[in-house]
């Protein structure tokens, strides 16, 4: 069998870092080091029918996939390549980051709207791809197909765990945002609970920007593992 992108994993992955240093202090080490590994927790998230299910897939002779499922590795990786250039840039020339600090909005509520909608857009893009390249795999050979079938098995014992894990993040956005928002001297003609745009303001939306990309980075990782199972076939 081939292998797989070592990348693959929350653990260690560049969204946990930016939200360990999103944290304050001693949280941040907790966001690192608290909590079982990842094999540990996958075996808390299986069932004994996921089991049954992923023991299926794994000794499965899947029967060949039509010849219209085929396709050139180079367009798929170009397909991908401008799947993940489209959404990143999407999110770079977002109006709530380009828009000038003068008129930036400083209340929360605003900003998570904007970041599950982000959110939504990526996961409604990337899930048919994904769909699309399993298709591919299981018409190149048997070893692709059982590759395929344990991707789809893992998505769905995997998919409730991580739209959880991806939900909570505006939360962490929140504290972070209402942290920076405290260091930031009010005048003392301002009305009571008023927060004003300026520097802090701006720290928050490069932060909001970087979290954003980095989450596009991790749902990007089982379709650069399908990819890297294609290649190496």
């Amino acid at each position: 069998m081939v292998q797989v992108s070592q990348r693959i994993g929350f653990t260690g992955s560049a969204l946990t870092r930016l939200l360990a240093r999103m944290a304050h202090n001693s949280n941040a080490a907790e966001t690192r080091d608290a909590g079982p590994g990842f094999a540990d927790r996958l075996g808390e998230w299986l069932r004994w029918t996921d089991a049954i299910s992923l023991s299926s897939a794994l000794g499965a002779s899947p029967s060949a996939a039509p010849r219209g499922a085929r396709a050139a590795t180079a367009t798929l990786e170009s397909e991908c390549a401008g799947l993940r250039n489209a959404l990143a840039n999407a999110i770079s020339a977002d109006s709530v980051f380009t828009a000038p600090i003068k008129t930036a909005a400083t209340d929360f509520p605003f900003y998570r709207r904007r970041y599950q909608a982000r959110q939504q857009t990526m996961e409604m893009a990337i899930e048919p791809q994904r769909e699309r390249l399993r298709a591919i795999l299981a018409a190149r050979s048997p070893d692709m197909a059982r590759l395929a079938a344990v991707d789809a098995v893992m998505e769905q014992v995997l998919g409730v765990q991580e739209h959880n894990l991806l939900a909570g993040i505006p939360a962490r956005l929140e504290k972070h945002f209402a942290r920076l928002r405290r260091t930031e001297p009010v005048p003392d003609e301002a009305p009571e609970g008023e927060a004003r745009p300026g520097p802090w303001l701006d720290l928050f939306r490069n932060d909001m920007r970087d979290l954003l990309l980095a989450e596009l980075d991790f749902r990007l990782q089982p379709i650069e593992g399908l990819m890297e199972a294609l290649r190496t076939e």
